[in-house]
């Protein structure tokens, strides 16, 4: 794979989970096609925490990300953003709170200002961030209000399956009342397009769920089909998006259908993670679409029951540094996997 010299940069994500752990855990596997990075943290926390669990990681302070492809190979770059108060694993402070927003406006501003590749985000806690003021649902709402974008999309992917919330965090009554034609319009226009240029892909397919058991019956389990899901397939068709469905979620992702489909909008939020957590549950990536940058994460939480104990696994977070680095790759019309 070949890729540009500017490094992705990576965020602090909660620092009282296993961010730092996998951060750490990454870049002693850098050599498994892990693209290289620079992480806005407390260079001195990310020094304890190597230390405290035996990772010979060795940490340098950077003072710009253009710097971070030549110290990757020998030690972890670091932009230095310190913490309030010491973090300890597991036990959240919402003095840190601020730290933690910081480092997610740095990485934007650095991506837009054409010095950094992509955005990568550790895991935040929302009810930490909720108590310090956090006015957001999570990353996806905070990234495309940085952006100024019209609507953020979240997309969740393993290798052989890519999945599309409509409705995201929400109750699942609330879900269902608050499901829309124009928003399943919306996210399959945004989706596609992605799918065209960050995936590579020509020309997308995207399987539309129904909301209801068995599609609807017709009527009879509901009419969302009819009244709600049925209008916006025909709607992506029409705009020539090849969109099909409502398909029966129950039958939706087993392995022989997921070959018909590029991509799966679902109508709540369990709905799209319950199968890609099924199929994959180490390697799944969250990237968030229809941002004039690229952003993925990893597709899990803070951890605080594990953190600090050494079990949690780097696998999704290396898989979100790789697809940031391919999608950011497929943006500048450069050579990728």
């Amino acid at each position: 794979m070949t890729r540009g010299v500017l490094p992705l940069a990576l965020t602090m994500g909660e620092p009282a989970g296993i961010g730092g752990e996998i951060t750490l855990k990454a870049w002693l596997r850098r050599a498994k096609n892990v693209p290289p990075f620079v992480v806005i943290d407390d260079a001195d926390r990310l020094r304890a925490l190597a230390a405290g669990m035996g990772l010979a990681v060795p940490v340098q302070a950077v003072n710009d990300p253009g710097e971070a492809p030549g110290v990757f190979a020998t030690a972890l770059p670091v932009l230095h953003r310190p913490l309030a108060r010491p973090s300890r694993p597991g036990l959240l402070d919402p003095a840190n709170a601020a730290a933690v927003v910081a480092a997610i406006e740095q990485a934007v501003a650095l991506v837009l200002a054409g010095r950094a590749a992509a955005v990568v985000t550790n895991p935040l806690h929302k009810q930490v961030m909720y108590e310090a003021g956090f006015k957001f649902p999570g990353h996806t709402e905070f990234l495309g209000d940085l952006a100024g974008a019209r609507r953020a999309v979240m997309m969740l992917a393993c290798p052989g399956l890519r999945v599309v919330p409509v409705t995201v965090h929400l109750g699942l009554g609330e879900a269902v009342r608050a499901l829309r034609t124009e928003d399943i319009v919306a996210c399959g226009e945004i989706t596609a397009a992605a799918l065209r240029s960050d995936f590579g892909i020509a020309a997308p397919r995207l399987a539309v769920a129904a909301l209801n058991p068995h599609a609807g019956e017709g009527g009879t389990l509901g009419r969302e089909e009819i009244d709600v899901i049925a209008p916006a397939v025909a709607a992506l068709r029409a705009k020539g998006i090849g969109a099909f469905g409502p398909a029966a979620a129950d039958t939706l992702f087993h392995a022989r259908a997921r070959q018909g489909y590029d991509a799966a909008l679902c109508m709540y939020h369990d709905q799209a993670l319950i199968p890609l957590k099924t199929i994959d549950f180490d390697r799944g990536v969250n990237a968030t679409l229809g941002l004039p940058f690229v952003r993925t994460s990893p597709d899990h939480g803070t951890a605080l029951d594990i953190a600090g104990t050494g079990k949690a696994s780097e696998l999704s977070l290396m898989a979100a540094l790789e697809m940031a680095a391919d999608m950011a790759a497929r943006r500048r019309g450069q050579p990728h996997a």
